[in-house]
């Protein structure tokens, strides 16, 4: 972290004692894959990717998207303790194909909300942590006004953006003004994927290599436009036959993940969410749009944490 940077931000007070959870004895060990596993099945199994979205404390939490700095820390602890080191996915995705992500974990925090400078960014450090951080381009300095519910929450600035960037965080595109690609035109959807991604480049000096898809809904057509727009990879939630690099799934967190939720999500992980397929091809037309699963609630509905 550097000092400038360590001179803006107050220091964060330490977590304070609370009661332990008991945690299963298999769930205090790190898992390890058999080793007569072939390195080609490995490869394909899905990435554990993580997706937050505000840290604050926050307690007006309709969508499930705010997770308090306190539960945050205990979080990115867990993983630590299993020796599991949380990075951004490009970082995950590249050492995937070289065949050295065992351990790792994708942390991805969608909206570019305002409190990821002063609240994630120094967890994250003191972690040793990396994370995308997918931002909306054309809302800088706005709000969620998404949200029909509420709360109000500011979003990143275009400094905001750089700081995060000059911090170690990967800055991906969360398209222009958080519109669902699977109900917009298609001038829309080109204008989400290739202007917001070379607005992001205007901001940090580098195209960026991620997208995220607003509500974590993914058709046919909008991988394809992602792909086109040049993006390396993309994140969804739970896109199913659709899933592939440009359509990668993850896991909803919020303020009730325990250390025991946590280590249930990580062992369904590879049960609930298809494989990555083992040639980068086209996906899968299902000829209908795939959003959350039943774990992490519906999309639209207002239960669920895909923002």
């Amino acid at each position: 972290m550097s000092a400038e940077f360590r001179a803006r931000i107050p220091a964060l007070p330490l977590p304070s004692p609370q009661r332990r959870v008991p945690v299963p004895a298999s769930a205090r060990e790190p898992a390890a894959a058999p080793a007569t596993a072939r390195t080609g099945t490995r490869r394909r199994r899905p990435p554990w990717v993580l997706m937050y979205h505000s840290v604050s404390g926050c307690t007006d939490d309709p969508y499930r998207i705010t997770v308090s700095p306190y539960r945050l820390d205990r979080q990115l602890r867990w993983l630590r303790d299993r020796g599991l080191s949380g990075v951004s996915v490009g970082e995950l995705m590249r050492a995937r194909a070289a065949g050295r992500d065992a351990g790792l974990v994708g942390l991805t925090f969608d909206d570019g909300y305002a409190d990821f400078v002063d609240s994630a960014l120094p967890l994250l450090h003191r972690h040793g942590c990396t994370a995308t951080v997918f931002v909306l381009p054309g809302r800088l300095g706005g709000i969620n006004a998404w949200d029909e519910l509420g709360p109000r929450k500011p979003l990143l600035d275009a400094e905001g953006i750089r700081t995060a960037a000059a911090e170690g965080m990967e800055i991906g595109s969360h398209g222009l003004m958080h519109t669902d690609l699977t109900k917009a035109d298609d001038a829309t959807v080109e204008q989400e994927t290739k202007q917001s991604r070379a607005l992001v480049a205007e901001i940090t000096g580098t195209a960026p290599e991620g997208f995220c898809y607003p509500y974590g809904t993914v058709d046919p057509r909008a991988v394809e436009a992602v792909r086109d727009a040049g993006y390396g990879y993309a994140c969804a939630i739970d896109p199913g036959a659709l899933t592939c690099m440009h359509a990668l799934p993850r896991v909803h967190i919020d303020s009730a993940d325990n250390s025991v939720r946590l280590f249930l999500k990580r062992t369904l992980n590879p049960l609930r969410r298809k494989p990555l397929p083992p040639e980068q091809g086209q996906p899968e037309d299902t000829g209908a749009a795939a959003g959350e699963d039943e774990d992490e609630g519906a999309v639209g509905s207002g239960t669920g944490g895909a923002r």
